[in-house]
């Protein structure tokens, strides 16, 4: 674990990475003996953070949506620290450290604006009764 660890460490920002992890799995338990609990995965994608509050999750931004205002929006894998077995980069530098800030600002801030809308909207929304006779 701490190998793993110290390998998502090293990753930078806009790294293209290959994060291998293994998946939770439901199964019978008569398929028990032929399968096994463990489901291997690789993902592949942009390496943008670290995030999470209870649980650790390596952030890999697969396809990002450039909208005009310099906004992105992704499509995220969000793997557990603790479920990855090894973290390998395919490419260094794969997007630029800027694009990468800006990749991860979008990511984070939904939270922010739901956060905002909730106590700034309601103060300046109102509804107002239509009269059409």
């Amino acid at each position: 674990m701490k190998e793993v660890i110290n390998q998502v460490k090293s990753l930078v920002a806009g790294d293209l990475v290959c994060i291998e992890w293994c998946d939770a799995s439901i199964g019978k338990s008569l398929s028990n003996g032929i399968g096994g609990i463990d489901v291997p995965v690789k993902s592949w994608g942009v390496f943008i953070g670290v995030l999470g509050k209870r649980r650790e999750h390596v952030i890999l931004a697969q396809n990002c949506f450039r909208y005009s205002d310099g906004l992105f929006d992704i499509d995220y894998t969000a793997v557990p620290l603790s479920w990855a077995t090894s973290a390998t980069v395919v490419a260094k530098s794969y997007v630029d450290a800027n694009e990468a800030k800006v990749l991860l600002n979008s990511f984070t801030i939904n939270e922010k604006a739901k956060s905002e809308k909730t106590t700034f909207n309601r103060s300046r929304c109102v509804q107002r009764r239509l009269r059409n006779h």
